[in-house]
């Protein structure tokens, strides 16, 4: 979930013209860390974003994409299982094929990549020995050794579209937020809206139930909502179910979940679109604890969104 993060570096990196490198897991033998697709940048000067292991190998790393800036050329170096460095050893025994591709501060290669993350669109990275590419749309993950060249998609990242009222809406916003999630906060809660943007996260403020229109989605959206007073939820809810995402879920308990149900059979929605929504919400439920509650929640919206299938999303969206 940090791949803005390192891309942000490699940009400041070029706005400061200083040179860079692109580090990219390309191929994973047994157990690893991180999945192929995973970046790291590492500045001339030694500094770093990212990890591409528990720590085992990042000093290592860096060694390495110094010495690639030096050579000015691209390489494919394999660490762990099957590597010439017998000095550097994996603790979980497998092996990994890195791909260090230096950027010159005239390469846009993070520029490019921020701009369709800003968008929210699905774009793939192209490393090989002639540098790095962004190119729009995702690509499923390829490496050819042979020509030390791979692909790898990268999806937008889950945005949590939070609505509510309580302790709960700050906790889970805050929470989300170091996470890689990006947060949009609908409460009619004066004080939450400015303790929010106090903290950078983007909060309005709903001043009647009716107000769906501020609500919008795409495949990459979770929506939540967190109202103690379910009258609250029924107008958004219906907007909500009717727009593009991945999770919907609403606290409450099993009465107040049958009347949202039977609120919404009302207004006609569907029995499939009803079944879809997740309360009690969370994975692990009856927590009356605001940030507990929350780790809750955003540990179910992570392992939805990680087991989605978003290709037919993809090309709805072309």
């Amino acid at each position: 979930m940090d791949l803005r993060r390192v891309l942000e570096f490699l940009d400041q990196c070029r706005v400061s013209g200083q040179r860079a490198v692109l580090v990219t897991v390309c191929a994973v033998e047994g157990s690893s860390m991180r999945n192929p697709g995973t970046i790291m940048g590492v500045a001339a000067d030694g500094r770093f974003a990212g990890s591409l292991s528990g720590g085992c190998i990042e000093n290592a790393v860096v060694s390495e994409a110094l010495e690639a800036l030096k050579a000015g050329a691209a390489r494919v170096v394999r660490y762990g299982r099957g590597s010439s460095y017998v000095d550097i050893r994996l603790p979980c025994g497998g092996g990994l094929d890195l791909q260090f591709c230096p950027l010159d501060p005239a390469s846009r290669f993070a520029a490019d990549c921020l701009a369709l993350v800003e968008a929210r669109s699905a774009f793939s990275i192209e490393v090989g020995p002639e540098g790095a590419r962004c190119e729009e749309g995702w690509s499923p993950a390829c490496f050819d050794p042979a020509s030390r060249t791979a692909r790898f998609g990268h999806w937008p990242a889950p945005l949590l579209q939070i609505t509510g009222h309580g302790a709960g809406v700050s906790a889970l916003a805050q929470l989300a937020q170091p996470m890689g999630c990006e947060v949009r906060v609908l409460t009619p809660d004066e004080r939450i809206i400015a303790a929010l943007r106090e903290e950078g996260l983007n909060a309005l403020r709903l001043e009647r139930r009716t107000q769906s229109d501020l609500m919008s989605g795409d495949p990459w959206t979770a929506f939540v909502f967190l109202f103690h007073d379910h009258d609250w939820e029924i107008e958004l809810m219906h907007r909500a179910l009717g727009l593009p995402h991945f999770y919907l879920g609403a606290m409450g308990g099993m009465r107040a979940h049958e009347a949202r149900c039977a609120a919404l059979r009302a207004r006609a929605i569907s029995e499939d679109r009803i079944a879809a929504i997740r309360s009690p919400i969370g994975l692990f439920h009856s927590s009356r604890d605001p940030h507990t509650l929350a780790l809750s929640t955003l540990a179910e919206i992570i392992r939805t969104y990680q087991r989605c299938d978003f290709t037919a999303a993809q090309l709805a969206c072309a």
